[in-house]
């Protein structure tokens, strides 16, 4: 790479995929701007794994699969046939698969948590959150332009994986979950 800076994008405009070039706060910029973010915060998850943990492979497989999701939502779906970059296999299918996986090893949960405890579940909670905020960006460009369901229904269930990652991480580790209030089906009503 001979340098990093192209100057093509200082009057607020950027390329996507097909060449062509939009406002720099337009909904598929916003939206991947997101997807990057929650890519970036699960490098950060990695990072304070050791080498050797259970999640490692998971976590850079989900991370490659983003960076596809992006390069998906970067080009428009009149385009989106002459993209090369293509899912590795089902997102949807892999996520519920080690959510299942780790919540047959959970303890039952009928509150609403804080957010926090032990560095990896404070990620975990603010990749939950980022995958959410990148999902509602979704949304408003699939009302502009289609965004493919399978992208949509990932997003949604890796929010969900992060949250069981979270309790997961936090019952390893002995730490106490940080219980907000019951759900409220859960409440007794008094009279």
């Amino acid at each position: 790479m001979k340098r990093i800076y192209t100057r093509t994008g200082d009057c607020g405009y950027t390329g996507i995929h097909g060449g062509e070039r939009v406002e720099k706060d337009d909904i598929r910029i916003e939206a991947n701007g997101t997807l990057d973010e929650l890519n970036a915060i699960i490098g950060i998850v990695r990072s304070l794994l050791s080498a050797e943990h259970e999640w490692q492979k998971m976590l850079h497989t989900l991370q490659r699969e983003l960076m596809v999701v992006m390069s998906r939502v970067a080009t428009p779906s009149a385009l989106r046939g002459q993209n090369p970059n293509s899912y590795s296999f089902d997102l949807v299918a892999y996520c519920e698969d080690e959510m299942d996986r780790m919540t047959r090893q959970l303890t039952d949960n009928d509150y609403f948590l804080l957010p926090g405890g032990t560095p990896v579940a404070a990620q975990l909670q603010f990749a939950r959150t980022v995958a959410r905020r990148a999902e509602r960006r979704l949304w408003t460009l699939n009302r502009m332009d289609p965004v493919e369901e399978e992208v949509l229904k990932f997003i949604n269930r890796l929010s969900d994986l992060f949250f069981v990652m979270a309790r997961y991480d936090l019952q390893q580790q002995e730490w106490p979950e940080d219980r907000w209030q019951a759900f409220a089906y859960k409440r007794k009503r008094v009279e």
